[in-house]
């Protein structure tokens, strides 16, 4: 396909309005110097139009060397980072090669001179919200937003459990009684989980946290009529059977998950714990946990590099000393959910097996 001229890309463009929001300021009209490592490819196309279906990621991706880099190309701030609502299908996002930026409009009609008219673009936030354009794909990563669940040391010691079955049972399943004792704190809708697995740091080896196995879901029937009585729950989700002991949670409200991908405030330099699913490594698309978490500065998508350290080996050309390789970069991690001291990540563009002590670390500036 022809690329556009650079004429009437600079004709088009004054019409095309930087995102996330219609600002004019002087900030906005001279942005920052990109740092060394956001550079364009080199067969960065002139424009994408959006589909149904694109990501964040991907648009990313036919335009940059480093999808991390999309705020700055757009000269976003954190909270713009953090509001998903602002590229819709049907948009074009065009390569202002000049000024080395992107810029959004939406086409109107085409003169004779074949220069394509803009008109520029508003987010809404109403219905339409739902059709922004996500990070990542959301259904790899849907099943994974309210469980699994990280349990801080003696999180658990308080919330309600299940002490009985209906008629004696041992096991729950779906439409059965199940009674319940703790203060519900108002909530009637839970998420049922099973201290689970504890998490240990892979350099201090101290446990940093319990990953609850997610059971099912119950709601409240009746509550308790005496101060010693039980609550009645009705099981309406298992993936489990539910027993005796097994700990209620509310659920939460669905979070927002299409974060624009970015670099992390400040330099994090973290290993994998574990991958998710009881595996012992992890590739494209699985789910991995990582020893870092709000407490060090990570948001919802923070986006990272997976590297291995590299290996000592003996220096055949001389004394044999050993003398260590550099580190090896082999793929990304998108952080789409974050705790204090741990968080998950979606494993992206990976060229190697992603392994339970790797290195996770800040991209370079």
């Amino acid at each position: 396909m022809k690329k556009f001229s650079t004429i009437a890309l600079a004709l088009a463009l004054p019409l095309a309005v930087s995102l996330p929001v219609l600002a004019q300021d002087s900030e906005r009209a001279s942005p920052p110097a990109l740092s060394s490592k956001c550079t364009f490819l080199p067969n960065a196309p002139d424009k994408h139009v959006v589909v149904k279906g694109d990501t964040l990621w991907a648009i990313s991706g036919k335009f940059l060397q480093n999808p991390w880099c999309w705020p700055e190309v757009w000269g976003m701030n954190k909270d713009e980072i953090r509001n998903p609502h602002w590229i819709y299908p049907n948009q074009i996002v065009y390569f202002d090669r000049v000024n080395g930026r992107l810029r959004l409009g939406t086409p109107l009609t085409e003169g004779a001179s074949g220069v394509t008219k803009l008109t520029p673009q508003t987010r809404s936030l109403g219905a339409e919200g739902g059709n922004a354009i996500t990070a990542i794909p959301n259904n790899l990563i849907e099943p994974y937003l309210s469980q699994p669940l990280i349990i801080e040391k003696d999180e658990f010691a308080n919330a309600p459990r299940i002490v009985a079955a209906q008629e004696g049972r041992v096991f729950m399943g779906k439409g059965d009684k199940t009674y319940v004792r703790g203060d519900l704190k108002g909530e009637v809708s839970f998420q049922v989980f099973r201290p689970g697995v504890a998490l240990k740091d892979p350099e201090t080896r101290e446990v940093i946290g319990y990953e609850a196995v997610f059971i099912g879901t119950v709601k409240l029937d009746k509550k308790a009529k005496t101060d010693d009585g039980v609550d009645t729950f009705i099981v309406t989700t298992s993936k489990e059977e539910m027993g005796i002991g097994d700990r209620l949670v509310p659920i939460p409200p669905t979070p927002i998950i299409n974060y624009v991908p970015h670099r992390p405030e400040k330099d994090v330099k973290a290993r994998i714990v574990a991958v998710y699913g009881g595996i012992s490594v992890a590739g494209q698309n699985n789910i991995v946990s990582i020893n870092r978490g709000s407490k060090s500065g990570l948001d919802v998508g923070t986006t990272l590099e997976l590297a291995r350290y590299g290996k000592l080996i003996p220096d055949r050309t001389n004394d044999k000393k050993l003398v260590r390789l550099p580190d090896e970069t082999y793929g990304r991690l998108f952080i789409f959910r974050v705790f204090k001291n741990i968080s998950y990540g979606l494993v992206m563009e990976v060229t190697d097996t992603v392994n339970v002590g790797d290195q996770v670390q800040s991209p370079e500036r």
